[in-house]
Parts: structure tokens; sequence; C-alpha cells
């Protein structure tokens, strides 16, 4: 139970209607969760607006109400809170009930197109090996220390979220490393949160649906680093055309990092193997498990992270040489044919050039490289052609299926797909629209040593078809099949 009063700090209030000095037993933006004595925040979304649900949240129990335009008809006894922006209001009253969790937390945000979720997972296991606990909230799964919890969205709401810091906090959490998805913070979902240091991967064509322009996208990303306080730290690849750019105007310690040039976090590939890489950071070397370009840029952010929180450097490079992949990236077993299957989360067309291109590093010639690949459903359309000419250049043999069509057709998003081939490329690529046919019929046409990639779900136990999340393993339907 918190005061009303003591938890409206820093919701830039513009009219009160009523006691504040009433008790809540909890906060809710859904009116549906709401319970007795709750405070009921209206939020605008994106498919509805949480005004429309006032009097359903007051019939439940709601005694107090947070909106943007307060209603004609307003029960006296319910305390009536107007601000300009709701969803902001939610991120910090959330925060003042759990008793600003993030100020006690070192928190560090990880946003960008591809690698969010392998730095954040790995930062998480790297820091949990040096004895220190640490939380993760990532598309995989949410961690209090060594507790897995599932996860529905990259970056949960801000109830959720503060929940999730309040908990992390209560198992002796010193550290959270967490992914910052473009929808959050254009959401406001991160509002409220203090964050100790923020990492920018990269930027390419993803969620345009949502955003509607690549350079609405890019400011989105821009106002994580925006919002950095003079304590904390921005650290971001300057290999990426729009690296610097999320250091304009931003507050915090600016360092960089880079494979490619002079930078503070200095990398050099000596050896890609399908075994590992052989690298080089700041003239110190390291063997990892992990392989591809992609991933060189992945330990090096998270090195400099760690080294940033204060780490030993030593030890750092140490334990990251022993860190695996993460699930769905670049997730591959070989069987007795010595046939390669690799699962990998890409689902953008830069994502599916990082991971062919790899492949392609990898590969003698003398094999075949099959790739199963799919769109997305209600989702940016721009990138369909994009992925399946991609997929066509860096593949000898390629499948156009389904991935999660959601509600659209499925033929129609492959069809779109195809549309990105030229007649050279049509004759190496089969439209199969059942995923698991589409898996199916590459293992049959692999040979030994062949290698195929199947794109898009990584991780994922399901596909999403009209509504429905059905159960759905990429990587148990190919080990089905080739073990």
């Amino acid at each position: 139970m918190k005061n009303l009063s003591d938890i409206l700090y820093k919701s830039c209030l513009n009219e009160v209607i009523g006691n504040t000095n009433v008790h809540i037993s909890n906060i809710a933006f859904d009116s549906r969760k709401v319970k007795q004595d709750n405070l009921f925040v209206a939020v605008r979304g994106i498919n509805t607006d949480g005004h429309l649900f006032i009097d359903q949240a007051i019939k439940k129990g709601a005694i107090a109400v947070v909106c943007e335009k307060m209603p004609e008809k307003r029960p006296e006894n319910i305390t009536w809170i107007k601000v300009k922006d709701s969803s902001k209001a939610l991120g910090n009253i959330a925060s003042n009930f759990y008793d600003e969790p993030s100020a006690r937390l070192k928190i560090i945000g990880i946003t960008g197109t591809n690698g969010k979720t392998t730095i954040a997972s790995l930062l998480h296991r790297l820091i949990s090996k040096t004895g220190e606990k640490a939380g993760l909230i990532s598309t995989i799964a949410n961690m209090i220390a060594d507790d897995k919890q599932p996860s529905s969205l990259t970056t949960p709401d801000a109830l959720e979220l503060n929940s999730l810091f309040s908990k992390m906090l209560q198992q002796n959490c010193s550290y959270c490393f967490m992914e910052v998805s473009s929808h959050a913070i254009s959401q406001n979902r991160i509002e409220g949160t203090r964050f100790e240091g923020g990492v920018f991967t990269n930027i390419s064509l993803d969620h345009l649906d949502y955003h509607r322009s690549f350079d609405k996208y890019l400011e989105t990303k821009k106002e994580f680093f925006d919002n950095l306080d003079n304590k904390a730290f921005a650290l971001t690849n300057i290999d990426d055309k729009n690296g610097l750019v999320m250091l304009q105007n931003c507050a915090a310690k600016k360092y960089r990092y880079s494979l490619k040039k002079m930078a503070y976090f200095k990398g050099k590939i000596i050896e890609n193997l399908v075994s590992g890489l052989h690298l080089k950071i700041n003239d110190r070397d390291l063997w990892c498990r992990l392989v591809g370009e992609h991933n060189a840029y992945n330990l090096l952010a998270i090195y400099a992270t760690a080294v940033l929180l204060g780490f030993d450097k030593e030890n750092i490079l140490k334990l990251l040489s022993n860190l695996e992949a993460v699930e769905g990236r670049f997730d591959y077993f070989v069987n007795e044919k010595k046939v390669m299957a690799i699962v990998d989360y890409a689902h953008t067309p830069d994502a599916l050039q990082n991971v062919l291109n790899t492949i392609a590093k990898m590969r003698t010639r003398n094999e075949k490289v099959i790739t199963v690949v799919g769109c997305g459903g209600d989702r940016d359309k721009e990138k369909r052609p994009l992925m399946a000419n991609i997929a066509a250049k860096h593949s000898d043999c390629l499948i156009l299926t389904s991935d999660n069509p959601r509600f659209e057709n499925p033929d129609e998003i492959i069809r779109q797909m195809e549309s990105g081939l030229n007649p050279v490329e049509k004759k190496k690529t089969i439209n199969i629209t059942d995923r698991y046919q589409a898996i199916k019929t590459a293992c049959s046409m692999s040979d030994s040593g062949d290698i195929i990639l199947v794109a898009g779900k990584g991780h994922e136990k399901f596909q999403e078809i009209k509504g429905e999340k059905k159960p759905f393993d990429d990587k148990k339907i190919l080990k089905k099949i080739l073990l």
C-alpha cells in the first residue's frame, strides 16, 4: 500500500480533483486487471484508448484515476488526476510505487536493430560468473539472478519493468542488463528508469510498419541516449554509419567501439573459424566459441561494458573465452553425415546478411548452402523482397516459407518476398508455405558436408497464425529429422 500523494512525484500534474491522501493497493492501466483500491492510469495505446474504460475500472474498485482528459461525469468519491501524457506518468508512478528500484540497480540498456539479445544475455552470464548477482530483461527470457521467468515482450511495460527491478533487489542483484526496443522508447515504457549506461549496436531496416520511416526509427533510438544523465555512460558502435548520431547532444560520458576505426575499445578479427573467433581487443588476445563478424562486435560491446562497469580487464577476457552462443543465435549442430544445421533469429535484411556472410567464410565451396526463410505478417512489407534477395544471393538453394503470418495470408507474403528475385535466382528457389514441410524438404535435399540455415524464428517455440500461437520449434524439428 502506498499513499497516492507519494507516488505522483514527477508525473507533471495539470489538475487534481479530490483527495490525494488515500492508500493505493496497486496500479493498473488495463481495466480488466483493476482490483479494489487500485489507481487506474488511462493510457492511449495503438489499438485502444484507456480513457474509454474508466467507468469499467471504477466499477472494479479503482479509487483514483490518472488521465489526459477529464470525463464530463466524475463520481465524487474518486480522485481525478489530469496529466499531459499518461504513458509518461505511468512510468514515474510505477517507479515511485516500487520505491525507485532503478536508482538502486546498475541498469545497462542495449538498443539497436541486431545484437541486443546476445549482448544482454551474455553480459548477464558474464557478470554472474564474476560472483555478482544480476538480472536480465530480454526477448528470450527475464532472469532474476538464476531464476528464469518467461518473456512476452522485448521490453516489458512500465509496471512489469519496475516489478522486475524490485524483485531483483530482493534477490540482492546489483546489475541488470536489458534490451531496450524502439517500441518501448516510443511508448514511454522506460520512463522513470535510471540507466547506468546505454549501448548502441547498429541500425538497419526494421519496424517501419510502426515507425513509418527510417528517420523516425533512428530518432526513436537516439531518444534513449538523449535521456541518459551525466553520470551514465553511452557506448556506441562507430562502424555503423549512424553510431555517432547517438552521441550528439548526449549528456552521458561517451565511449566508442570499433573493428575498423580508431576507438577507445578497438577490436580486430585474427581468425574466424567454425570453431570460434580469435580476436585482439585493445592488443589483448581473445579466443572465444562464438563465430562470425557480428559476434566480434557483440563481444567487443560486452567487453567494453564490463570494463566501464569497473570489472577487471584480464578476468573479463578469461570469462569471455568460455561463453557459448545464445539460444537461437547461430545455434548449430552437426549430424553423423556431417550436415550442419543452423537456427538463427535473423528476421531483418542486415541480420540475415550477417549470418550468410558468416557461413560464406566458413564454407569450402564443395558443399551446398540451403536456406529456409520467411517473413512475419503484419510487419514491414518493405523488407520482404530484400530478405529473399539476400538469401538467394548467398545460397545454392532457397526455400521461401511461412514465418509468423499472424493475420496475413502466408502465400501473399511469400509472393512479395519472391518479387525481389531475378529469373536466375527464381530457378533455385522453392515456395513451400508449410514451415515444417519446408524444413523437411531442406533436410532431404542435403548431402554430406552441406549447410542448412533455418532463419527468422530462432529461439521461438511457436508459430503465430490468425491470433493463435501454435507450438513450433525450428531446432527441435531439425534434430528430429537429422539426428
